[in-house]
């Protein structure tokens, strides 16, 4: 028997509490999607009782990005440092205190604080739930368990979407933040309970009695104890995050993951945030319009569990860029405007389900991409400035309504990062971590 714990996680086949640990960040994740997605369902609220034109509307769409964007870089890095379970408690407390304030916003400017704080909460939790769930996957899985994470965030706003269209109907937009919150808070006795640190973080950090504290997950997860850990080599001992980032080793992975976020996440976002306001604009209720928003989740949703279905079998690689330019074509599509709430409805749960594959396959190589080291710190820099892309998106899209462009120009705009993402990941090689290791289809893909 193995006495490298990485190896009997990575070789062995997935036990109960390695799918329960993998379906509490799945549920994370989902808190992420409602969370970052509730301004948008409130936004038609906000801007009518508030007076908003759509310029600054972009800019309170856009503002939780903006501290995503800081707090995957920061609050990513320090999950490498101190631990993943530590930074997803805190995060969660960030959170939820983000959207309880936001409840209680005054004006635009308070609004805007609260939801950058929110932000930073977010933004931290999808750095270290994705290095979580690749580091309780074992190597077959590995792609597939990454991609029902991020598959998560659209079922957070299926759900959380359809549960703000009733709160809609029966209270105010402020109604939202406060769920949001609720639920938020709730969940953080659960991670307390479910889910443990990474045993690849204690290895690679060797934290005071890292053995037993090993050993202690181990047991949970049905394994034989270790009565020593292997020698930390060169390649695994814990290193400076930024420098091995952007060492010979990873800084083409590094700059090729992070631009191909960067442009895809600006069309995903446009299409996010905006949708609610311009169906409204259509002239539909903003319950309405909020269902379809959820009818784009629900695409983003089937969209992100088909990729990893077929990561089982073809290269992620492959897979990304596809549905990045697929992706592409379908935000086009959906500018061109529907004649009824039905087919907006249609062609919104398209375009949703292709570019939230693409999402999702990028998470999958981030995991491929990043080893234990540097992996949160690695999805975090990626998350992190790829956020500045997906808080352009909404702000960009905003100015270019106020100059007077109409819906089909800014949609084919905007469409056009998913392209730029698909062209840069054509570039990409993968290096072969040790615990990195990708599927068989990728390898040939690579």
């Amino acid at each position: 028997m193995s006495q490298n714990p990485k190896e009997l996680i990575e070789q062995s086949p997935m036990v109960t509490a390695q799918i329960i640990a993998v379906s509490m960040c799945v549920f994370l994740n989902a808190l992420d999607g409602f969370d970052v997605l509730s301004i948008s369902f409130a936004s038609p609220g906000i801007a009518a009782d508030w007076g908003i034109d759509r310029a600054a509307l972009g800019v309170v769409l856009a503002m939780e990005l903006v501290g995503m964007a800081i707090g995957s870089i920061i609050i990513g890095n320090l999950a490498d440092r101190i631990g993943r379970r530590p930074v997803i408690l805190g995060c969660l407390v960030i959170m939820a205190a983000g959207m309880f304030a936001a409840a209680f916003a005054h004006d635009m400017n308070t609004l805007l604080a609260f939801r950058f704080g929110t932000g930073l909460g977010i933004g931290g939790m999808l750095a270290a739930t994705n290095a979580m769930v690749a580091e309780f996957s074992n190597l077959k899985n590995r792609s597939l368990c990454v991609t029902i994470m991020a598959a998560g965030y659209p079922m957070g706003a299926i759900v959380g979407g359809s549960i703000a269209s009733l709160l809609l109907t029966e209270f105010h937009w402020r109604a939202i933040f406060i769920f949001g919150g609720a639920v938020t808070a709730l969940s953080i006795p659960l991670v307390l309970a479910l889910l443990p640190e990474s045993v690849y973080f204690l290895e690679a950090r060797r934290p005071k009695k890292a053995l037993d504290k090993i050993n202690a997950v181990l047991k949970r997860l049905g394994r034989e104890a270790v009565s020593v850990l292997p020698d930390l080599t060169a390649d695994n001992a814990p290193k400076a995050g930024l420098s091995t980032l952007f060492g010979p080793r990873l800084i083409s992975i590094t700059l090729i993951l992070t631009l191909a976020y960067f442009f895809h996440i600006m069309t995903f976002y446009f299409i996010l945030k905006w949708i609610p306001k311009i169906v409204v604009d259509m002239g539909f209720a903003a319950p309405l319009a909020g269902g379809v928003l959820v009818w784009a989740n629900v695409g983003g949703a089937m969209g992100a569990v088909l990729l990893g279905i077929l990561s089982q079998r073809f290269g992620v690689k492959g897979l990304v860029i596809g549905a990045m330019v697929l992706g592409a074509i379908m935000v086009a599509v959906f500018g061109r405007g529907q004649e009824d709430l039905q087919q907006l409805s249609l062609i919104a749960a398209v375009a949703g389900f292709c570019t939230n594959a693409g999402v999702v396959g990028l998470y999958a190589l981030f995991a491929q991409g990043f080893p234990t080291e540097v992996r949160a710190g690695g999805t975090g820099f990626a998350i992190g400035v790829g956020r500045g892309g997906a808080a352009l998106g909404p702000i960009i899209a905003g100015l270019l309504f106020e100059a007077g462009a109409g819906l089909q120009v800014v949609a084919i705009i905007m469409g056009s990062g998913s392209l730029m993402a698909a062209i840069a990941l054509l570039f990409l090689r993968l290096n072969r971590a040790p615990d990195a290791v990708p599927s068989e289809a990728d390898k040939n893909a690579a």
